[in-house]
Parts: structure tokens; C-alpha cells; sequence
């Protein structure tokens, strides 16, 4: 049985719509009109126990609109949800003790207190023994690597720890299911890959169920077997990463290092040249063009090295949601 389901969920927004001047404004005093903006249309999507899915899109595509709607923080325009057998916008105790919601722009924990008192509050609230209070602290201070910095205040945490103590705090009653909105927000690299091993090893360790939104595809390649890619309110793709970069990528990049530098009309002759520098060369070539080009590059060019390579990830979803291609 699927742990999250979505069935035909839809959320429209109506907005007033105000004319300019003076008689506008009186006549919006008295009789508004309004607009409706479709944040989500008819989104259906199953996620099973212990999956961590990629959840993907550009901005005001629909993605936090849809997350808040898996949490209970709004009611759905229309459609059917159901997370951990329960409907969320009902915020029953037992769906609350599932589910968990970070958001990396938003904090929860107390800014001139250290964050253990924050997380004491949440004990209070999930009403957490002090018994599986410690032992849960432990356990995922040792593998947030936080040991030494929960009696700090957190004004006094750099912005890769603070991130740390909040996933902590998100964590602390072992919910089954993760809504994760940009974990990673401006944290830099190293941070970002403390955070990444780390619901790595929370989802192997207690089978937890993640839902993922993030604008780094290094989050989604490192975690994310399974992607849905969302534009415009519509779901456009539900599938492996693989297969996304295999449906939507039907080209392949040929990076080429010549013996000697030649103009890029020369070069043109083989393939569309994405990038020239020096003797450094990478083509765009489709894929059923790919055998016969790189043949015609070694048997025609001075080639001292090749290589051939998908393209990154990042550009394909690009492309995806610039030709607003959508799932047959």
C-alpha cells in the first residue's frame, strides 16, 4: 500500500481584481470581481513506504503549494490525499506523530536559546519520554556530527549547523514520513553534503518515506532513484531519473581535445558546437547520429582524447520545462 496518494489534487486561488483610478477603487469597495489562479491541476502520484523521491520545479511551479497540501496546511480545492492513512487537512494526533515538514528558509528553533531548550519543548509537545528524549538526541546528534554544539545558542551555530539542529528538532519523534522543501538552502558544499549523507542514512536506518524539493540537482542525483517534475500546476513527469534523462535527453555531449586549434566553422561540420576553447571542444550530438559522428571526428580530425557523456541534469529538466513537454 502506498504510504502518500494523490488523486486528481487541485488548488485554485481566487484573487480580486481591482481597476485602475478612483472608480476603480470605489467600485472594488463596493462589488469586487476576482481572478482564480491555478496553483496545482489534477496532480496523481502514488509513493510507497521507505521511498525518497525527488519532487521538481521551477519557481511558483506548484511544489510548495502541493507539500503544504501532503501536510494539512491547506485543503485542497479538489482531488483526494491521504498520507499514512489519514487526511491531512484534518490534522489528526496520529498523522502529526508521522509526518514531518522542513522548509530550509523557515526555522522552528529559538534564536538566543541553545538549541537543546528548543528541543526539549518539542519533547513536551510529541510527549517524548526523558528517556527516549536522551536516546534519540544522541543517536541523531552523533549522526548530524553535532556532538558539543546543541548547548549553544543558535545565533552562535554557523548556517551548515544550524540546518543540522533544525533536522534534529524535524526528527526528534521518528515521524515515517519527510516533507523536505530546499533542505539545503544557501548552505555551501560541504555542508550540503553532511546534510545529503545524513537522510541518506535516516531513510536506510528507519525506512523512512522522503519527499524532496530542491533547486541543487546534486541533492536529487545523490538521493533520488524517482523524480516527479511539476510546471505550471500540471505533473509533467513521474518516473526514474534515468528515465527522464533518457526520454528528454535523446543527445549526447562528445567532448573532444584536437592536436591543433581550428575555427568553429570548420568544426560545425560535425555536430552543434556548445563549446569551443582552444583545442577543447564539446559537441551536441543525437543519440542516432552518435556512432557515425564520433567515427567521422577520429577518422577526419586530430584527436588526441574523447569522451562521450550524458549531459548534466539540471539542463535537461531546463529543457524540460522550457518546451513544456508534458507526460503522455
Amino acid at each position: 500500500m502506498p504510504i502518500i496518494e494523490a488523486q486528481n489534487l487541485s488548488k485554485v486561488y481566487p484573487v480580486a481584481v481591482k481597476e485602475p483610478g478612483i472608480i476603480g477603487t470605489i467600485t472594488h469597495f463596493f462589488r469586487r470581481t476576482y481572478r482564480e489562479i491555478k496553483a496545482v491541476q489534477d496532480v496523481s502520484f502514488e509513493i510507497g513506504a521507505g521511498e525518497v523521491v525527488g519532487f521538481l520545479g521551477p519557481n511558483g511551479a506548484g511544489k510548495t503549494t502541493t507539500l503544504k497540501m501532503l501536510t494539512g496546511l491547506i485543503h485542497p480545492s479538489s482531488g483526494k490525499v491521504r498520507v499514512a492513512g489519514y487526511v491531512p487537512f484534518r490534522r489528526q494526533e496520529g498523522f502529526l506523530q508521522k509526518i514531518t515538514l522542513v522548509m530550509g528558509q523557515k526555522q522552528q528553533l529559538l534564536w538566543d536559546l541553545p538549541a537543546m531548550d528548543s528541543l526539549r519543548i518539542n519533547a513536551a509537545v510529541y510527549n517524548i519520554s526523558e528517556r527516549e528524549f536522551r536516546q534519540r538526541v544522541g543517536e541523531l546528534t552523533e549522526m548530524l556530527s553535532l556532538e558539543g554544539k546543541l548547548s549553544q545558542p543558535v545565533r552562535k551555530l554557523s548556517l551548515g549547523e544550524r540546518m543540522k539542529a533544525e533536522l534534529l528538532a524535524a526528527l526528534l519523534h521518528h515521524p515515517k514520513v519527510l516533507f523536505l522543501d530546499e533542505p539545503t538552502l544557501g548552505l555551501d558544499v560541504n555542508a550540503q553534503v553532511g546534510v545529503r549523507d545524513f537522510l541518506r542514512e535516516y531513510n536506510q536506518r528507519y525506512q523512512a518515506t522522503v519527499l524532496l524539493t530542491s533547486h541543487y540537482m546534486a541533492d536529487i542525483t545523490a538521493l533520488c532513484e524517482r523524480v516527479l517534475l511539476i510546471h505550471r500546476g500540471n505533473l509533467m513527469y513521474d518516473g526514474s531519473l534515468d528515465g527522464l534523462l533518457e526520454r528528454f535527453a535523446p543527445y549526447r555531449e562528445v567532448h573532444v581535445e584536437l592536436a591543433h586549434s581550428l575555427p568553429k566553422e570548420k568544426l560545425m561540420l560535425y555536430g552543434d558546437v556548445q563549446k569551443l576553447d582552444g583545442r577543447m571542444v564539446c559537441f551536441m550530438v543525437q543519440q542516432e547520429e552518435l556512432t557515425r559522428t564520433v567515427s567521422r571526428i577520429l577518422v577526419e580530425l586530430e584527436v588526441t582524447d574523447l569522451k562521450v557523456t550524458e549531459p548534466p541534469v539540471e539542463e535537461v529538466i531546463g529543457r524540460v520545462f522550457l518546451e513544456g513537454v508534458v507526460s503522455g
